[in-house]
């Protein structure tokens, strides 16, 4: 009798219980298996918009990059202490730091817009700036790159060498490179002009890179000469840089389709 008044007991009690596991079976089988599936999908960030000059009024800026006064001897590079070095010449090289072209102008100069495009952000160079070590020197002794452009960095000597930016804003690196060793590739975050690059092998060896984020620069060679072409018209800051002398600056309007001439002149102790 006792048996059977328990198991009516229970009866009333799970009727009761009923509407209770009813409900939680319909939230149950409404709930998404996974929670993660309901999130929004991450927003795909916006594609850069790049500035695009327009070919019908672009201009061009030309020059040149004189000298004057006392020009410096070019002293001769001492390569004694590295014999294979040495051999590698017939007659000492002379050192970079002023090279005055025979028709009075100025190599190695880096010439570019300072200011006059801010808030422009121009497509991407894809093709690498060449910098070799030959002869025991760094070829070219002055570069200049787009920020996030590849240098690709080699060593065409016999002897071992050693790549060392010494940036004031950019990230400093010391590399090794044997002779025969894969090309290195480099690149610069940030914009910096005048960045000394040493060897720690060969105490002689120096040169300087120059970076920015626009394509409007260029480095004097043999006849001093520039020209910053496809340039969109506008109100410029133009800057020449050499390692030795202070740097100058010249305000430039350029005009719908114009161009514009201006020269630099450097002069000599």
């Amino acid at each position: 009798m006792r048996s059977g008044g328990r198991s009516g007991e229970a009866g009333p009690r799970l009727g009761r219980l009923w509407p209770v596991l009813a409900a939680s079976a319909l939230l149950s089988s409404c709930a998404p298996a996974n929670q993660s599936e309901t999130k929004a999908p991450a927003a795909a960030p916006a594609p850069v918009e790049y500035f695009r000059v327009d070919p019908a009024t672009a201009g061009r800026i030309t020059g040149k990059v004189n000298f004057t006064g006392a020009r410096p001897a070019r002293k001769a590079i001492r390569m004694d202490s590295e014999e294979d070095c040495r051999k590698m010449h017939t007659a000492a090289p002379l050192d970079e730091q002023v090279v005055v072209n025979p028709n009075k102008t100025l190599a190695n100069v880096f010439v570019y817009v300072k200011t006059g495009l801010e808030g422009k952000k121009f497509p991407p160079v894809e093709t690498p700036v060449k910098f070799d070590q030959k002869g025991c020197m760094f070829v070219p002794h002055v570069i200049a790159v787009r920020t996030g452009q590849t240098v690709t960095i080699t060593n065409s000597d016999s002897v071992s060498h050693n790549v060392h930016p010494l940036p004031r804003v950019n990230r400093e690196w010391n590399q090794a490179q044997q002779p025969g060793a894969a090309p290195l590739e480099r690149k610069f975050a940030a914009a910096e002009v005048g960045m000394p690059i040493k060897c720690n092998v060969h105490a002689w060896m120096r040169a300087y890179v120059n970076v920015v984020e626009h394509p409007y620069f260029a480095v004097t060679g043999a006849d001093g000469a520039y020209e910053l072409p496809n340039l969109p018209p506008g109100e410029y800051t133009l800057a020449a840089w050499h390692e030795r002398y202070p740097a100058q600056e010249q305000k430039v309007t350029l005009a719908a389709s114009g161009s514009a001439a201006v020269e630099f002149t450097f002069k000599g102790e």
